[in-house]
């Protein structure tokens, strides 16, 4: 229990228990109190009465003045009847007094209201001793209930002051032994409270000190330099630049080739704050961009750095890494900055440079050879240069689908080509959507048809321009389309709908085929990208280039799908 909790139970005790006693004493004496009041109002009072009758009737004579006092007080007496059967001895005192009025020498009537008087003095006077013992039990009582509640305070108060100072001056007295220790050098001492409270809190936060002052006398000043020197050494001999951070941007260090693609020296950066030195040096403002705009790493893709270097252009892979610790005897990891590491991926760049331009020569180069050879198979299919048999018919669309695959095939690759090189030739204008539908639904005609798929087309009239670049659109449509056909099953639907939205134009293409699985919606857009397991052809470009000519166009394309119930692609365009 918490020491403050300790304290206010065992005070808040005591106050219940003085309040208690107050309250038990104020009860009895206002007890007794009463009880007396009733016996001298009640039965004194009517003992007075009865004395003054009996020496007014005990006057030589009956005078009127003897009377009168008589009366007086027996009027008195009348108001006056507490107790049982004293109401029946007033009436026949009375009764006995009005007939003495009309008889005052006779002698038996004055006994009997001498005998009436005795009466009610004998009765009143049996009350009095009743009552006195009543009070005297209230008496007895009130001593002993007093008696007890004070027996407990005591023993409260004394069992708080045995124990309760101990609770608090043994634990600092332990407390100030152990700060001796330390203050000795002693860095070894602990201390070990059982207590949930806050000399257990306190005996934590001591070891924990204690712990890391043992860490810093064990560790060695030179052995600190030797590892800085040697983690310096580490960083400066890594062919990559590196630059460090601390929690508030200064920067720690800057490797030597950092410091040499930046054209900076170790005394303009070591320090110094980064956004100091960013303000006059381009490649470094580039770097920390994103340290200082949260919405920086969300907006870009994370394009390679192009940085002129060794008389080339380089292109570098930078990657921000956080550096948290979790110091010495505390569970909660602690920021100390960051290391901004640059990759050399130059060789790399120039092989992909080399690979997109072989594949866009090698698929311009087939182009023409495959254009003939489809050339050549429309001619052989012209009954005009000669007739053929079934085997050569079938032969001959073998090679047509053929021919017609490689086509598409190079077409793909040569657009993919253009994406990776940036010569994406997009010209943006206003466009009829109408005909971009139209001319995609014209382009997968014959392949619905060979499946037996209806192409459910919902293209609502009026419908405003879009800003687009035609074919580029309807050959993302016609892909969308394809793939819809491909992947949907023989007698099947597929819809094609158009609508507007907040001066945009919506293209959704939904098929019910077996859809995407959640794992592969986010990588259906990547470049040379398969569904695992698939065995449909394709490159994996398609939507790929789709994605590339879409946002090309300051557009959007997105997929819904629901696995095991198809997919809906959707293109968003601008209005015109």
């Amino acid at each position: 229990m918490k020491i403050k909790a300790k304290l206010l139970l065992g005070m808040g005790l005591l106050f219940v228990m003085i309040v208690l006693l107050t309250a038990l004493g104020s009860m009895y004496i206002n007890k007794l109190s009463a009880d007396t009041k009733n016996i001298l109002v009640a039965n004194y009072n009517t003992l007075d009465y009865s004395r003054q009758m009996l020496i007014a009737l005990n006057e030589d004579g009956l005078t009127n003045t003897s009377i009168a006092k008589f009366e007086t007080n027996l009027n008195r007496q009348r108001h006056n009847i507490t107790e049982a059967g004293e109401k029946e001895l007033t009436d026949e005192l009375t009764s006995n007094f009005e007939k003495l009025k009309l008889q005052p020498g006779d002698t038996t009537l004055q006994s009997k209201i001498h005998n009436n008087l005795t009466d009610i003095m004998l009765l009143n006077m049996q009350a009095i001793e009743h009552k006195s013992s009543i009070a005297e039990k209230t008496a007895d009582s009130a001593a002993l209930w007093i008696a007890v509640t004070g027996v407990v305070c005591f023993l409260i108060a004394f069992t708080m002051l045995l124990n309760l100072p101990g609770n608090i001056a043994n634990p600092i007295k332990e407390l100030t032994a152990s700060i001796k220790e330390i203050a000795a050098h002693n860095y070894s001492k602990r201390i070990h409270f059982e207590e949930h409270n806050e000399f257990g809190e306190l005996a934590n936060a001591f070891n924990s000190m204690a712990q890391k002052l043992e860490e810093y006398k064990n560790s060695s000043l030179d052995k600190l330099m030797m590892e800085k020197k040697r983690i310096e050494t580490l960083i400066n001999n890594i062919n990559n630049p590196v630059v460090g951070l601390d929690a508030k941007k200064q920067v720690l260090f800057m490797n030597d080739v950092a410091l040499k693609i930046s054209g900076l020296k170790a005394e303009q950066t070591i320090g110094k704050p980064v956004q100091d030195i960013a303000v006059h040096n381009d490649l470094v403002r580039s770097l920390v961009q994103e340290l200082f705009d949260e919405n920086t790493a969300a907006k870009e893709k994370q394009e390679p750095v192009k940085i002129y270097a060794d008389n080339k252009e380089s292109y570098f892979e930078k990657q921000v890494i956080p550096i948290n610790i979790t110091p010495t005897g505390e569970k909660e990891s602690l920021f100390i900055g960051n290391v901004i590491l640059l990759q050399n991926i130059t060789p790399f760049k120039e092989l992909d440079f080399a690979k997109t331009n072989f594949i866009a020569t090698v698929s311009h180069e087939l182009k023409t050879p495959i254009s003939s050879i489809k050339m050549s198979v429309q001619l052989l299919e012209n009954e005009q240069i000669g007739n053929i048999n079934d085997e050569q018919k079938n032969l001959l669309h073998s090679i047509k689908d053929d021919a017609n695959r490689l086509l598409k095939i190079t077409g793909e690759l040569l657009n993919m080509t253009q994406v990776e090189s940036g010569n994406i030739q997009i010209t943006v204008k206003p466009s009829s959507v109408s005909d971009i539908v139209q001319h995609a639904l014209l382009a997968t005609k014959t392949a619905a048809e060979q499946k037996n798929i209806t192409l459910q087309v919902n293209l609502p009239e009026p419908l405003p321009m879009v800003m687009a670049d035609e074919e580029k659109t309807s050959w993302v449509l016609i892909n969308l389309i394809t793939n819809a056909i491909r992947y949907s099953y023989d007698d099947a639907a597929i819809n094609i709908s158009v609508k507007t939205n907040h001066h945009q134009v919506e293209f959704s293409v939904t098929d019910t085929g077996q859809g995407i699985a959640p794992q592969y919606k986010d990588k259906i857009f990547d470049r040379y990208f398969r569904v695992p397991g698939t065995q449909k052809e394709g490159t994996g470009l398609g939507l790929a280039i789709s994605k590339e000519f879409i946002e090309a166009q300051g557009g959007t394309i997105k997929v819904n799908s629901d696995f095991g119930a198809g997919s809906t692609f959707t293109v968003v365009l601008n209005e015109a």
